[in-house]
């Protein structure tokens, strides 16, 4: 790899990293060059979705294109010009004595494994260059700032957190007091879509990137995938096309996004979409920033408040202002720990429909084709038809991990592991929820039209054919009744459980039992 001519000044852009409003880009600097490259390293550490592989390629180099219309100098590197560095270390060592550069320059990795490779490793490899880490300016909250915000190796109180963000930016505030009286609206925004609900569901807003060049790179060189691939990318790859994302969700999906949130339906074209906005992968590369998703959501809601409710900007709001910082928040504050955190001694291995869906179970088999197909899945599909599963069967936290962060477009570790070690599995004892986010058959049935095509019975927990999440939830919540028992919420559970007889109980604690033993063949 040649290098024309000297510069002063190399600076790093992470595939995650594509800030066109990064003060990096402020001015022009000919004596400045800017590094986007695919790597092996990054392909490789968990098994990626063929699209997320691709879209992430597509991104990278329509950003490297954006920055070069702009007047930056950039080099844009594939795997082809890549396959011979073994780490980002060996590259950045390599261009920078290539470029005869004084300083290299990078903003913070969202992941910790970066970060740490980065500032362990640099300065070993370039030896009298100095080095520069400056901040990503996409999060509301620095780095260096979350230890005000959330304390190690406990629970801190979403709610209490996202009150605090509400204040500190001013966001649906009347004065000291939050808009319309109450803080959240979420018991208005559990509502299952109905019969006469399925007319007015969007269509989803799809683009239609070609992807032949990317998948075909990357099976020259032996990049390990899975998931199925189509030829033109249905997400947003430029900052451009997320912009238009987030105005078609405003206008289209918004209206219904707080009620239909949770809902799930199979009989549907669009049953993967809803009112969702599918903004995830565009936020998380930082295509686009999360104060201007919210400020548009809230301007939408102020310009046509008859159609779009205060619940149900308030509900989108909290998942950008609220549940987004907290997370990453929850994920760095306890690092480098917390993805060996096994609260529940969870060891069972992920069974094999988790790659090709040949299950019997309706609502797993809706989520994992789905997750499949599109390298998507809404929060409630992963939460509680996938997550629910992984928990109640005791699959182990690592491969559960491994599976969410290699298959969905919008996984970058700092986002999914506290979502899945935390909120999913219970992993971490409850740094982010106060129980485990368990629940049968009937919670499913609840939310979706899932159950009626079912090969499984959801009205029965221990015949042959009765749904599996009803043994095994019982199974479950009777297994950790010592550490889940003293939970006010568990309370109610309990007395029902009680209350089923000593046989009924023996029963279904057999049927979990075959389940577990059989997880393959369910």
């Amino acid at each position: 790899m040649k290098i024309d001519k000297n510069y002063r000044t190399v600076r790093l852009i992470l595939g995650d990293q594509l800030n066109s409003q990064h003060s990096w880009f402020n001015s022009t600097d000919e004596t400045v060059l800017y590094v986007i490259a695919e790597l092996k390293q990054e392909t490789t550490y968990v098994k990626h979705h063929i699209q997320k592989l691709c879209a992430f390629f597509s991104a990278m180099e329509n950003f490297a294109q954006e920055l070069t219309h702009k007047g930056h100098q950039v080099l844009h590197l594939t795997l082809d010009e890549t396959e011979h560095f073994s780490s980002i270390i060996e590259l950045l060592a390599s261009i920078t004595a290539g470029a005869n550069a004084d300083v290299l320059e990078y903003q913070q990795p969202d992941e910790y494994r970066l970060l740490t490779q980065l500032r362990k490793l640099l300065p070993q490899a370039l030896g009298e260059t100095q080095i520069n880490e400056t901040s990503s300016e996409h999060f509301l909250i620095p780095l260096e700032k979350i230890r005000t915000y959330v304390k190690p190796q406990q629970h801190n109180r979403m709610e209490s957190f996202y009150r605090k963000m509400r204040k500190r930016f001013d966001i649906l505030m009347d004065g000291e007091s939050p808009e319309g009286g109450q803080w959240n609206y979420d018991s208005q925004n559990r509502e299952k879509i109905k019969t006469k609900d399925l007319a007015h569901i969007p269509q989803p807003m799809m683009f239609g990137t070609a992807a032949d060049a990317y998948f075909q790179r990357i099976k020259a060189h032996n990049i390990p995938y899975f998931g199925e691939y189509d030829a033109y990318l249905l997400w947003p790859v430029t900052r451009t096309q997320s912009l238009q994302l987030l105005d078609y969700f405003c206008e289209y999906c918004l209206p219904n996004f707080g009620r239909f949130q949770d809902a799930m339906i199979g009989d549907h074209p669009f049953q993967w979409s809803l009112y969702h906005s599918r903004l995830s992968f565009s936020l998380n590369t930082k295509q686009i920033h999360p104060m201007e998703v919210i400020t548009a959501a809230i301007q939408a809601y102020r310009s046509a408040p008859t159609v779009i409710t205060l619940p149900q900007v308030e509900g989108f709001v909290r998942q950008i202002l609220g549940w987004r910082e907290y997370i990453r928040c929850v994920y760095w504050i306890n690092m480098p720990e917390y993805p060996n955190t096994n609260e529940l001694s969870a060891h069972n291995k992920l069974p094999e429909y988790f790659w090709d869906g040949s299950t019997k179970m309706a609502c797993m088999k809706q989520a994992i084709d789905q997750s499949l197909k599109y390298a998507y899945a809404h929060h409630i599909q992963r939460l509680m038809v996938t997550g629910n599963f992984c928990l109640l069967t005791g699959i182990s936290p690592e491969e559960v991990n491994a599976w969410y962060l290699g298959i969905y477009i919008d996984a970058i570790e700092w986002v999914e592991m506290p979502n899945t070690q935390g909120m999913s599995l219970f992993a971490d004892g409850g740094y982010v929820a106060t129980k485990p986010y368990s629940a049968s058959g009937n919670y499913i049935n609840k939310m979706s039209d899932y159950c009626k095509h079912c090969f499984y019975d959801i009205k029965q927990k221990t015949s042959e054919n009765s749904c599996p999440f009803n043994s095994l939830y019982w199974n479950f919540m009777h297994k950790h009744q010592t550490r889940l028992a003293n939970n006010p919420r568990n309370i109610m559970i309990y007395r029902n459980w009680n209350k089923l007889g000593a046989e009924t109980q023996q029963a279904t604690l057999a049927r979990a039992q075959w389940c577990i033993d059989n997880l393959s063949s369910l």
